[in-house]
């Protein structure tokens, strides 16, 4: 019988047993990822949120530092996520008619990718957009969680199709 790391998922041992990847003979090199998700809102929101009119106070203000705080935190939340020593953030929002783009960047020097944190900076960050708002507007929705691009390490770069035609917000 075949053990479950033979089949090359690498978060398993030989015993088919969870396990962190041993990076540790890895060369810390600089790093890079870019996330993007929406939310989805009624356009009486997106002018709320667009003139800081929503009671509970300054929404951008407050999801971007839920998002600063949750991609230097990834590590506490991804079980098997190897703690990095994150060097920045940027978390930057886009107001459209009815939605809100957020976007995440996060940078590191080190010996694995910051993918998982540049995930985490936007869905945090939209759920804070999302409880900031709930009071107006129960019928929001937060989707299109993705990663648009990592630079570094042994794969090197790679970008999602579109990249270049989305608009970047950073």
């Amino acid at each position: 019988m075949m053990a479950m790391s033979d089949r090359g998922l690498t978060h398993l041992d030989p015993l088919g047993r969870a396990r962190m990847v041993d990076v540790t003979p890895k060369e810390p090199t600089h790093r890079r990822a870019l996330a993007r998700c929406r939310v989805n809102m009624l356009p009486e929101t997106t002018a709320l949120v667009a003139s800081n009119a929503i009671t509970k106070g300054d929404v951008l203000g407050a999801a971007r530092i839920a998002g600063i705080q949750a991609a230097k935190r990834t590590a506490d939340m991804i079980p098997l996520c190897h703690p990095l020593l994150v060097g920045s953030v940027y978390v930057n929002f886009t107001i459209g008619e009815d939605y809100v783009d957020i976007e995440s960047q996060v940078e590191t020097v080190d010996r694995t990718g910051v993918e998982m944190e540049a995930l985490t900076a936007c869905a945090v960050a939209a759920l804070t957009v999302y409880d900031m708002c709930k009071s107006a507007d129960r019928t929001m929705s937060i989707g299109d969680l993705a990663l648009w691009e990592k630079v570094g390490g042994r794969s090197g770069q790679w970008r999602r199709p579109g990249f270049e035609d989305a608009a970047p917000h950073l």
